[in-house]
């Protein structure tokens, strides 16, 4: 069997990305980015989905710190409501957000399940010049989170996208830190080490923080489902490259942690974004058969039985591609 090659060619150039691209919070006082913010116009984007727990006192944060005031950053807060099942919509729109229904934006296209189908049809709500999204689940918010994701945008014209970067602590205290999460690290970073290790120093490659501008943002696809983040992140590298890539690190984060069979229906959501972009980048065959549905075992009252689940494959057009 032959070997495959090992090349570390690319370790000098993650570690000089990683040197000049990755700032702290710390960095991105509210009065240097405010200022920096000239007459760009700026929207925060949260994709909610029955979160009525969390999604108040996040808009409520950002509407109250930095949406008035002696330096106003934020222009607009939208929530796109997933068609939640609980009171999501009206606790965003009694904290101060303007609630977007999947059918509301890009209405000609029946509406699809799916975090990234949520974000797309914010992205098309909004005629701001830079979105910024946000995870409706957080807790501990901070609206210093923003300011530090819109610091790098705003400071220089040749970043087009700041991912956050933070560490992830389980929720019971006594257990030391997780790093990235358990499908970023088990899934996202072992696939970009192999196949675009340029990207390496990434160090969430999966965070639903980040911010982005707009116009960047309309000339790439949307996956519908879990998927959006590795892919927005491959083709902003794809089309902007790796300069135009930035992070920020938030120090910690803390949002509700998913069981493992759900995880594993994430991982493999991403695990097929990632075969998606290599058969578009011609580094495997088109119309290779890969399978996409995932078996779980479920026990139940002793027994045990497979369930099937189908991965989220859908994939929305570029918006600038899209006939209104």
């Amino acid at each position: 069997m032959a070997q495959r090659s090992v090349s570390d060619h690319t370790a000098p150039l993650v570690s000089e990305w990683f040197t000049r691209r990755t700032t702290d919070i710390d960095a991105w006082p509210l009065a240097r980015v405010a200022a920096a913010k000239s007459d760009a116009t700026v929207a925060v984007v949260l994709p909610a989905r029955d979160e009525e727990a969390t999604v108040g006192e996040i808009v409520a944060a950002i509407r109250a710190e930095l949406c008035g005031g002696p330096t106003p950053l934020v222009d607009e807060v939208i929530v796109v409501d997933s068609a939640s099942r609980d009171a999501t919509a009206s606790v965003a729109a009694e904290s101060g957000a303007r609630v977007v229904g999947l059918g509301d934006a890009v209405g000609h296209l029946a509406p699809r399940p799916g975090k990234g189908e949520a974000m797309w049809r914010g992205v098309a709500a909004t005629d701001a010049d830079v979105v910024v999204f946000v995870d409706a689940d957080l807790q501990s918010f901070d609206a210093a989170f923003v300011v530090a994701l819109l610091g790098p945008l705003l400071a220089d014209p040749d970043v087009q996208f700041v991912k956050a970067a933070y560490d992830r602590p389980p929720m019971d205290p006594s257990l030391p830190g997780n790093g990235g999460g358990r499908v970023t690290e088990l899934m996202a970073r072992p696939w970009l080490s192999a196949f675009w290790p340029e990207l390496s120093g990434v160090l969430q490659p999966l965070a639903g923080e980040y911010a982005a501008r707009t116009a960047l943002l309309r000339r790439l696809p949307f996956r519908c489902g879990y998927g959006v983040d590795l892919g927005l992140l491959l083709d902003t590298y794809r089309v902007a490259g790796l300069d135009a890539i930035a992070q920020v690190d938030l120090r910690r984060r803390w949002h509700r942690h998913s069981d493992l069979p759900s995880l594993g229906r994430m991982a493999a959501e991403v695990m097929h974004t990632a075969l998606d972009r290599l058969v578009a980048e011609e580094r495997l065959p088109d119309g290779m058969d890969v399978a996409t549905r995932l078996w779980q075992p479920e026990r139940l009252e002793g027994s045990v039985a497979l369930r099937p689940h189908d991965v989220d494959v859908a994939e929305r057009p570029p918006l600038d591609s899209v006939t209104h």
